[in-house]
C-alpha cells in the first residue's frame, strides 16, 4: 500500500475533524424544540458559506479549473445539502448514538464503491480488513435499542435516513478529493463545494429556522454547530482530504460515532448495552488498523503476491 508523504498528518487532520463532528448530536439535544432540518441547515448551511468566504481569495484564480469540474462540484454541493438534513433527522428518530453510527459507519463502504466504479481504484487488503472490522462494530450498534429520547416507532426510518446520510457524505468527500486531485487547493475545493451546499440549504433554514432565534440557548446551539464542527471541522477535513483518499478519510471518520456514542451516554443519558460497547470497541480497532503506519517491507520478487 503506497502512502502519500503526508498521509500520517492527513489522518490526524481527519481524526480531529471526526472528534469535533462527534459533539454535534449531543449539542443538538440541548435545543429539543429546534427541528432536525433547522439544525442541519444552520450547521452545514452557515458553515458552508463561511468556508466559501474563507476560500474567496483563491476562487478567482482557480475559476478555470472549477469550471472544468462543474459536474463534480454540482454533485458534491447537492450531497452537502442533503447530508445534514438526513443526518440530523436520523439522530432525532433513532437516537444520537445509533443515528451517528449508521450515518458515518455506512460511508466507507459507499466511498469505496464510488472509487471502485468511477475511478477504478482497487481496494487494498488493509482497507478491506479495517472497514470490515469497523462495519462489524456498526452492525452491532445498529441492533442496539433506540435511545430513550427517540420517537417511538420511527427508528427504522432513522436507520434509512442514516444510510442516505452515509451515501451523501461519501459522495461529497469523493467530489472534494477529486477536485483537489485536479490541482485545486484544498481550501478552494472545499469552499466551492460547501458554498454550493450552503446556498442550497438557505431556503430550508429560512423555512424552518425560526426556533433558533426564540432563545439564546437555541441560538448558541446553532452558532456552535455552524462554527465548530461544520466550519472548523471541515477545514481540518479538507486538509486531510488533500493528503489521503476519500475512502481512507471516510473510514477514519468512524471515530465520530465513537465520540458521539460516549457523549450520548455520559451527557444525554442514553443507555448503551454491552453489545453497543463491543461495537464501539470494534470501530476503534478498525481505526487502529487504518492509521498505524506500516513498516515498508523489502520488495518481493516479480510475480509474488
Amino acid at each position: 500500500m503506497t502512502h502519500h508523504p503526508g498521509a500520517g498528518l492527513g489522518a490526524l487532520f481527519v481524526l480531529i475533524a471526526a472528534v469535533l463532528w462527534g459533539t454535534t448530536g449531543t449539542v443538538a439535544s440541548f435545543a429539543p424544540d429546534v427541528g432536525p432540518l433547522a439544525i442541519g441547515a444552520a450547521a452545514m448551511g452557515v458553515g458552508g458559506l463561511l468556508q466559501a468566504a474563507l476560500a474567496s481569495p483563491g476562487l478567482a484564480q482557480a475559476r478555470q479549473e472549477l469550471r472544468r469540474r462543474w459536474l463534480t462540484i454540482a454533485v458534491g454541493g447537492l450531497s452537502v445539502a442533503i447530508y445534514p438534513l438526513a443526518f440530523y433527522s436520523s439522530m432525532r428518530l433513532a437516537g444520537v448514538a445509533v443515528g451517528t453510527v449508521i450515518s458515518i459507519g455506512s460511508a466507507p463502504i459507499a466511498s469505496a464503491v464510488i472509487e471502485r466504479v468511477i475511478d477504478g481504484h482497487k481496494l487494498t487488503r488493509r482497507w478491506v480488513i479495517g472497514a470490515g472490522v469497523g462495519l462489524a462494530g456498526v452492525v452491532l450498534l445498529t441492533f442496539v435499542e433506540p435511545a430513550h429520547a427517540a420517537e417511538a416507532g420511527n427508528a427504522g426510518v432513522g436507520v434509512l435516513l442514516g444510510l442516505l446520510a452515509g451515501a451523501t457524505y461519501a459522495l461529497y468527500s469523493w467530489a472534494a478529493h477529486r477536485t483537489m486531485q485536479g490541482g485545486v487547493p484544498s481550501r478552494v475545493a472545499m469552499g466551492t463545494i460547501f458554498g454550493v451546499g450552503g446556498v442550497l440549504l438557505m431556503p430550508v433554514l429560512l423555512a424552518t429556522g425560526a426556533p433558533l432565534l426564540e432563545s439564546w440557548n437555541n441560538f448558541a446551539v446553532g452558532a456552535y454547530m455552524a462554527l465548530v464542527p461544520m466550519f472548523l471541522g471541515y477545514v481540518f477535513f479538507g486538509l486531510g482530504l488533500a493528503r489521503v483518499r476519500a475512502s481512507t478519510a471516510t473510514t477514519l471518520s468512524l471515530a465520530e460515532p465513537v465520540v458521539a456514542a460516549i457523549l450520548a451516554v455520559v451527557i444525554v443519558g442514553e443507555r448503551l448495552p454491552a453489545a453497543g460497547w463491543i461495537g464501539v470497541a470494534l470501530v476503534i480497532a478498525s481505526l487502529a488498523v487504518l492509521t498505524v503506519p506500516v513498516r515498508r517491507r523489502i520488495p518481493t520478487p516479480a510475480g509474488a503476491p
